[in-house]
């Protein structure tokens, strides 16, 4: 099975909850990204790892232009009803479908990290943007400073082990490999930003709907089924569950905005 098609059948099989829960978590970033960029209508948007679309549509409704790539067909269908003027399209971020500089962002929402090869999928969002456009890598924060983390890494021992030298979801967290990783695709790095965003649910069925939804929670159901993730997921929030029934997890992104030459 190719990259591609492992992620869009882990991906693709919960789509629904991904979209109307677990994605919701990462709109704090959205808004920081699209309020620190100085962009303009017209501008043109390229989402690697766009998921269900809704940085797509955020973006959009600020007047962008906006294009995605992903793996999984459903994530996609939803992301055109979301956007039904943007060009959505499936495939592997190493290899884009599109030609050098055509647009004038190109963002990655904890996208890169799980390429098959990170430096490949960067090396190509350089080439599609245009001179003096941007390339924003988002990623988690350092997993030491993130309550979250014992959330996101709540699933390890029902997974099986990964491949040697496999990047992990905290790979970029730290800023100096952050900005390596932006220099070594030839990209000027120009900023580092942490963004708050933390998990938040009313209460646990609705945390378990969305952390149940990602790809890697797919991944470990195959292996363990659906009863051992909900337990893993259900102690691993059991710390943040408030006087009122719903749960505030602290979590924080790290942004880099990095320029094309």
């Amino acid at each position: 099975m190719t990259t591609e098609a492992r992620h869009a059948h882990l991906w693709g099989q919960r789509a629904r909850d991904w979209a109307e829960v677990q994605e919701a978590m990462v709109r704090p970033v959205y808004l920081a990204v699209l309020g620190t960029l100085d962009l303009a209508p017209g501008q043109r948007l390229l989402d690697m790892g766009c998921g269900s679309g809704m940085f797509a549509s955020l973006a959009s409704a600020v007047g962008l232009t906006v294009a995605g790539i992903d793996a999984a067909p459903p994530l996609l269908d939803i992301a055109r009803k979301r956007v039904p003027g943007g060009d959505f399209r499936k495939g592997d971020l190493e290899t884009l479908p599109h030609a050098e500089a055509s647009f004038d962002l190109v963002t990655g929402f904890n996208a890169f990290q799980f390429a098959a090869s990170p430096a490949r999928a960067l090396v190509e969002a350089a080439r599609v943007v245009r001179p003096g456009g941007a390339v924003v890598v988002v990623t988690w924060g350092e997993p030491q400073n993130m309550p979250a983390a014992s959330v996101i890494t709540a699933l390890r021992p029902l997974l099986p082990p990964p491949p040697p030298n496999a990047p992990g979801p905290f790979a970029l967290s730290d800023k100096a490999a952050l900005t390596g990783f932006a220099e070594a695709a030839g990209l000027q790095p120009e900023s580092v930003f942490d963004v708050d965003s933390p998990f938040t649910y009313p209460d646990l069925p609705t945390a378990l709907r969305g952390l149940n939804s990602s790809g890697v929670a797919a991944a470990a159901m195959e292996r363990a089924g659906e009863e051992a993730v909900s337990a893993a997921h259900a102690t691993a929030l059991a710390p943040f569950k408030q006087a009122d029934g719903s749960y505030h997890v602290p979590a924080h992104f790290r942004c880099l905005i990095a320029r094309r030459a």
